[in-house]
C-alpha cells in the first residue's frame, strides 16, 4: 500500500489496486478442484463490470476531508473495501459463484442515481433484478426513490413534496423501462407456458425456513431458542420423547421442519415479518428525505431486513447490505462504526462454505487483513472524532477469535462430535446473528435520528 502512495496521477492507483486483486483471483483458481479453467477465468472477465462499478461509485464520495496521503483518502480506502471485499472474494473464487458482475450491475445502478441519472439507474436495475430474482429485496427503495425524487421533479423548502410538480411523462418513461426488459426476459417463458415453472423454481417454498446451515438472522435466534427449550422440556421430562418431530433443524437437511416448542414459522409469516421490518425504511424514504444517500440507507435496510426476517435465505446474501454500506462507511463516522460491525459478523459467518483443511489457512488469513485494514483505515479516517467503537462492541467482535478456536481446533477432538455435530454451525450462526441484528438495529436508528434534506433541490 505505501507503494501506492506515490501513484497519484491519472488515477493509476485504481489501476494498480484492480490488477492486484485480479492477480489474488488467479491465485485462487487451484483451491476448487471442480471448476473447469474456463469457468474460473470467466468469473474474473466477468468481473470487470464490478471494477468499473467501484469506479463509478468512487466519483460519487464526498471528497471534503482533506489528507496528504492518498491511503487515507475517502475514495482509496472505499475502493479497497470494494474490490478486495472478502467475502466476494471467496464466494466467487473459492465458492465459486457470479456475483461481482451481479454486484457490478447494483453498484453501478446506485452511482447513477447519485448522479441524477434516473433512468439509467432503474434500467440497470430492472436488467438486474431479472438476472438473479434476489435483488427482489432492494425493489422498495429503488420505486420509493425514483418515485419521490424523479417523478416529482421539486421539493419544498421543509423537504416535503411539491405535489403539483408530479410528472407523467417521467412515471410512463420509467415503467416502459421496466416493462421492455421484463417483457425481454420473461416473454419466451410466457410465449411456452412455462411462466408458472419459473416462479415455482424462483420462490422454493418446500424447502424449509432455513438452509442446510442457518444463515444469522432471526430466525437463527428463533431456532436456538426452541433447541435449548425442547432440551430444557426433555430434561425435566416436560415434553415427551415420542411426540418430539423427526425432521430435526440441525439435521443438516434442506427440509421443512416443525418447532419443538416455539409456533412453526410459515412462508406468510416470514412475509408479514419482513414486511413490517422494511416498513420504516420506506416511510423514511417518503417522508424525511435524505437525498440519494437516503436511498442508500433504505437499500441496506431492506436487504437486511429481508435477510433477517425473509424465508430459506442464504448466508451469502449479507453481501447485498455489506457491499453497498460500504459507500456510507467513509463518510459519516457512525456509519463506518455500522460497516465494521456488520462486514466482520457477516464474513466470519460465511466461513462454513470452506470447511475443508486447506482452506482453513486461506479464509482465516485473507479475513485478517480485509478486517485489520477495514479497521484500521476508518479509524484514521475519523481519528478526529469520537471511537468507532464503545467497550460492548469491542468484546462482541474480540469474541470471534475464541469462536473460531473453539470450532476449528477444539470441537473436533471432543466427544461431541459424534453426538452434536451441529454445535460448531450452531455457535457461528447465533453469534454472527446477533452482531447483524444489532447493526441492522443501529442503522434505523441513525436514519430516525438524521435530519432531513432541508431545502429545495431540483431532481
Amino acid at each position: 500500500m505505501a507503494a501506492l502512495s506515490v501513484m497519484t496521477g491519472g488515477g493509476s492507483w485504481f489501476l494498480a489496486l484492480a490488477l492486484g486483486v485480479t492477480l489474488l483471483k488467479c491465485l485462487l483458481i487451484p483451491t476448487y478442484s471442480r471448476t473447469l479453467l474456463f469457468q474460473r477465468f470467466s468469473v474474473i472477465f466477468t468481473d470487470a463490470l464490478f471494477v468499473y462499478a467501484v469506479h463509478e461509485c468512487c466519483k460519487c464520495v464526498d471528497g471534503k476531508k482533506a489528507c496528504k496521503e492518498l491511503t487515507e483518502k475517502p475514495k482509496f480506502i472505499l475502493s479497497v473495501l470494494l474490490l478486495w471485499n472478502f467475502g466476494l472474494l471467496i464466494v466467487d473464487h473459492i465458492h465459486f459463484q457470479y456475483n461481482g458482475f451481479l454486484f457490478g450491475l447494483m453498484l453501478l445502478s446506485i452511482a447513477r442515481l447519485f448522479q441524477k441519472r434516473h433512468m439509467e439507474g432503474a434500467f440497470l436495475f430492472a436488467v438486474l433484478l431479472h438476472f438473479k430474482h434476489i435483488y427482489l429485496y432492494v425493489a422498495p427503495a429503488y420505486g420509493i426513490y425514483l418515485l419521490r425524487s424523479y417523478c416529482f421533479t421539486a421539493n419544498k423548502p421543509d423537504g416535503s413534496i411539491r405535489w403539483n410538480t408530479f410528472s407523467f411523462v417521467r412515471l410512463i418513461s420509467l415503467g416502459l423501462t421496466v416493462f421492455l426488459v421484463s417483457a425481454l426476459s420473461l416473454g419466451p417463458f410466457l410465449a411456452l407456458n412455462q411462466l408458472p415453472q419459473v416462479f415455482s423454481r424462483l420462490f422454493p417454498f418446500k424447502r424449509g425456513l432455513c438452509h442446510a446451515y442457518w444463515a444469522p438472522n432471526f430466525w437463527a435466534l428463533y431456532n436456538a431458542l426452541d433447541k435449548v427449550l425442547s432440551v430444557i422440556g426433555l430434561q425435566l421430562k416436560l415434553l415427551d420423547p415420542k411426540k418430539i418431530p423427526k425432521a430435526s433443524m440441525t439435521s443438516g437437511l434442506v427440509q421443512q421442519f416443525q418447532h419443538t416448542v416455539l409456533p412453526s414459522v410459515t412462508p406468510l409469516v416470514t412475509l408479514i415479518c419482513t414486511l413490517i421490518a422494511i416498513l420504516p425504511s420506506i416511510f423514511c424514504l417518503w417522508f424525511k428525505p435524505q437525498g440519494p444517500r437516503g436511498f442508500l440507507r433504505c437499500l441496506i435496510l431492506c436487504a437486511l431486513s429481508s435477510f433477517m426476517f425473509g424465508w430459506h435465505v442464504h448466508e451469502k446474501a449479507i453481501l447485498l447490505a455489506i457491499l453497498p454500506m460500504s459507500l456510507l462507511s467513509v463518510g459519516k463516522a457512525g456509519d463506518a462504526s455500522i460497516f465494521l460491525i456488520l462486514t466482520t459478523t457477516g464474513h466470519y459467518s460465511l466461513f462454513p462454505l470452506l470447511f475443508t483443511a486447506p482452506e482453513l489457512p486461506i479464509k482465516i488469513l485473507l479475513m485478517l487483513l480485509f478486517t485489520i485494514y477495514s479497521i484500521s483505515s476508518l479509524k484514521t479516517l475519523f481519528r478526529k472524532e469520537k471511537p468507532l467503537f464503545n467497550w460492548m462492541e469491542t468484546f462482541y467482535l474480540l469474541g470471534l477469535g475464541p469462536l473460531e478456536v473453539f470450532c476449528e481446533f477444539v470441537f473436533p477432538f471432543t466427544s461431541w462430535k459424534l453426538k452434536y455435530p451441529f454445535i460448531p454451525l450452531l455457535l457461528t450462526s447465533v453469534y454472527c446473528a446477533v452482531g447483524i441484528t444489532y447493526a441492522w438495529f443501529k442503522l434505523y436508528v441513525s436514519v430516525f435520528t438524521d435530519p432531513p434534506v432541508g431545502k429545495t433541490k431540483k431532481q
